[in-house]
């Protein structure tokens, strides 16, 4: 039996990892390490009530409380909406009416993926699907056309991480059922962010084809004005949808689950509009949105778990004495919380290091004076970050999948859009109001 909280939370987290590397479904690992928490603590529980009986209790309240949200019916609507986009013919549609508008700027076509990401995240909310949607359409194209496959890979790894930023995002969504956070706030919070880190990519490319043109091919590709105009057409399906989605949230209009649901509508229409939508392909969007729903709801219920008998045992209270009696400045906290979720980023996924981490970081962050709001952008930097760090960097293994490369090329072409990232994050933590601004301008508070 442990009585220290802060030893025991070092064995748990022990424990925990090794249910993870055994290759335990997550959500389970999550709960037998809370069911350890409860048999491993030395417990003063009242006359008449059993060890098993409390853990009982804590299992079956935090099952429900926290699958029990209206909230969170926004998630397998989103999921249904970038697998509906994923297996039509919108997606390519996106791609060609981009093309033309590349042209003028330093790197050319290289900014296509920085582009389309940016525009089918703000219609997915999936970093995956965004990263495979669009990966499986531009690699090959810039191969072919002679752009450089080092650039276009990095540039793909870290635009398609923009899916977690731009809104709707789900891990804003499960980050805001659990720490109690407007998500309509999060989601306009993710705007000028998601914008900025976009802007860096396109930076970083141009200068490096400034300085180095073999990356782009000797023979420039002319579009006239006509070619430009008449390509509009192919985004404006994209661009009705995000209108469709982001407007009835910030219109006031519709709640974010209303407005997932508005989305799922006019993906199927536009699908259906455009016939690339067979029953076949229909019925794999529906089984990937039920999968992928599933086992995300699975992996919160047993964070949830976790939480309560954290919460129980006072480790959380324990942690937060323990980093408040080390004198750490707000600055210095986050640089430590900063580091824990990259070394993190490289043994677990984005949504397991949110649901697992958050019931402990956030009352030590909002303890130090940070707001819950800004908290959330940065823990989605944070899990952006996790896509493409190895050994468990997703992002890394969907491109692999797509380009067939070995996973060391693909992270030496990742790397410079991975330091990028970190210093937009330092630049959002330096000033914060760049996520806090627009969210008090548009909704107030």
């Amino acid at each position: 039996m442990i009585a220290d909280p802060l030893t025991l939370s070092v064995v748990l987290t022990g424990i925990m990892f090794l249910f993870l590397l055994s290759s335990v479904w997550i959500g389970a690992a999550l709960m037998l390490t809370g069911m350890a928490g409860m048999l491993l603590y030395e417990h003063h529980l009242p006359p008449g009530i059993s060890l098993w009986q409390k853990a009982g209790d804590l299992l079956a309240g935090s099952l429900y409380d926290s699958l029990n949200s209206w909230s969170l019916a926004a998630l397998p609507m989103f999921i249904l909406m970038g697998e509906i986009l994923y297996h039509s013919s919108v997606s390519t549609r996106l791609l060609n009416g981009l093309i033309p508008w590349m042209g003028w700027i330093p790197g050319r076509l290289l900014h296509i993926n920085v582009a389309a990401c940016s525009l089918f995240a703000a219609v997915s909310g999936s970093s995956a699907a965004t990263t495979a949607t669009v990966g499986k359409i531009t690699l090959s194209e810039l191969k072919k056309r002679g752009y450089s496959k080092k650039l276009a890979i990095g540039s793909l790894a870290g635009s398609g991480t923009l899916g977690f930023l731009i809104p709707p995002s789900l891990i804003m969504i499960i980050y805001g059922v659990l720490a109690d956070v407007s998500i309509g706030k999060l989601f306009i919070a993710g705007i000028l962010p998601g914008l900025l880190l976009a802007g860096a990519y396109s930076l970083y490319i141009a200068v490096v084809a400034r300085l180095d043109p073999s990356v782009v091919p000797p023979q420039q590709e002319r579009f006239s004005s006509r070619e430009k105009l008449a390509s509009i057409k192919e985004l404006l399906p994209v661009f009705s949808l995000i209108a469709l989605v982001l407007g009835s949230i910030y219109g006031g209009f519709a709640t974010p689950t209303e407005a997932a649901a508005l989305g799922v509508l006019g993906a199927l229409a536009l699908a259906l509009y455009f016939r690339s939508m067979s029953w076949s392909n229909l019925r794999e969007a529906f089984l990937g949105a039920v999968r992928t729903t599933a086992m995300i709801s699975f992996i919160i219920a047993g964070a949830s778990f976790l939480s309560q008998v954290v919460g129980f045992l006072g480790i959380a209270r324990a942690i937060s004495l323990y980093f408040g009696s080390l004198g750490l400045g707000p600055y210095q906290l986050i640089l430590v919380v900063g580091l824990m979720y990259i070394l993190l980023g490289m043994i677990l996924d984005g949504i397991s290091i949110v649901v697992m981490t958050l019931p402990i970081v956030l009352p030590i962050v909002t303890a130090a004076g940070y707001d819950p709001l800004w908290f959330g952008i940065f823990l989605v930097f944070m899990v952006e970050l996790s896509q493409i760090t190895p050994p468990v960097g997703f992002s890394l293994f969907v491109i692999q999948g797509i380009s067939g490369e070995q996973i060391g090329y693909i992270l030496k072409a990742t790397f410079p859009f991975f330091l990028i990232m970190i210093a937009i994050v330092a630049v959002v933590t330096l000033f914060p109001e760049i996520a806090t601004w627009l969210p008090r301008q548009m909704i107030g508070g």
